[in-house]
This record gives structure tokens, C-alpha cells and sequence, in this order.
């Protein structure tokens, strides 16, 4: 099985948050193609747990979804930041709370074919 091949990479628009770019890829039949590359800075997530195993959940409205629902603590890591230190530190600033030990549960990348 072959794999695509990255040959260069045009940054499209950045801020602090993401970079937009544009991908020269070579496909394993051959074909050359531009593909979007989503690059976001990561984000740390806090599922946090009391002594009755109930985990703490916001309610908010998100105007990019235009509905309400229930999330975890998060927020955009430092460059070099713990991920459990920045999960933590995002749940005591949404929710004014400071946990306890923080630990890494698992790391994912939700839809890598386009962003990390």
C-alpha cells in the first residue's frame, strides 16, 4: 500500500488559534492534487470526577452550531504546556474550580485526513 507524499505546504491564513494551508500532495496513483490542511494549535479537555463518579459539564450556547449543549472544560494548550497542566488550568478558568491530579487519558486527532 503507498502513501500520499507531502511535497510542500503554502500557509493560506494564520492567527494565533490556526493555520489554513494549502498542501502539494502526490497520490499512490500518481495524480498531483491541492489539498486544505487545518492546523490547529491542541486543546486539552478536563473530564473531571467527584467522589460520586459524576462528571462536570457546561451548558452553553455556540453560535457557530446555533444550539445549546453540554460540553467538557477546554481550552488551547501553550507551546510546550502539560496537557493535563492545561486542562486543568481550563477547568479552573471555566469553572472557577481547581481539580485535583490531573492525568492523561488519551489523545486524539478527530478528523486527521484535514486537520490535527
Amino acid at each position: 500500500m503507498s502513501e500520499w507524499q507531502a511535497l510542500g505546504e503554502r500557509t493560506v491564513y494564520e492567527n494565533r488559534w490556526v493555520r489554513v494551508g494549502m498542501a502539494d500532495v502526490v497520490l499512490p496513483d500518481g495524480r498531483h492534487l491541492d489539498h486544505t490542511v487545518i492546523r490547529l494549535r491542541p486543546v486539552a479537555v478536563a473530564a473531571v470526577l467527584n467522589e460520586h463518579d459524576e462528571v462536570l459539564l457546561l451548558w452553553r450556547h455556540r453560535f457557530i452550531t446555533g444550539a445549546w449543549a453540554f460540553e467538557l472544560p477546554s481550552g488551547g494548550t501553550a507551546d510546550g504546556e502539560d496537557p493535563a497542566h492545561a486542562a486543568a488550568r481550563e477547568f479552573e478558568e471555566e469553572t472557577g474550580w481547581r481539580p485535583g491530579p490531573m492525568r492523561l487519558l488519551l489523545a486524539v486527532d478527530p478528523m486527521p485526513g484535514i486537520s490535527t
